[in-house]
């Protein structure tokens, strides 16, 4: 009778672990510090892209430039606060900007004005 219960405890115990691990790897915040500038540096490639194709034009330009500016000094000041850190919360945050700058992006290279 105890090892039954035992072996039954033992298993148990290996479930908890293994679940506990799987949630733990699921955890992970995207995007992670780094992705942060490495999408602010993508974004950047693509709207220099326009700019040598024609299909952006100064304006257009100036405004991306801006709205990218506006999520570096975000990060910035999100780092600052935190120890040169991100939250989870402010990592969601900047992700969100950068999925609204990349949209304009797109929609500003694929309409009719032309440089």
């Amino acid at each position: 009778m105890k090892t039954t219960i035992f072996a039954g405890l033992a298993a148990a115990t290996a479930l908890g672990s293994l679940l506990v691990a799987g949630t733990a790897s699921a955890a992970v915040p995207y995007p992670h510090p780094h992705n942060v500038n490495q999408r602010l540096r993508d974004q950047h490639a693509r709207i220099r892209q326009g700019i040598r194709s024609g299909q952006l034009t100064w304006r257009e330009t100036r405004n991306l430039d801006r709205r990218d500016a506006r999520v570096v000094r975000q990060e910035q000041r999100d780092r600052f606060f935190h120890n040169g850190h991100l939250t989870s919360g402010e990592r969601r945050q900047l992700n969100h900007e950068l999925n609204r700058d990349s949209r304009a992006i797109y929609r500003d290279k694929h309409n009719d004005r032309v440089r």
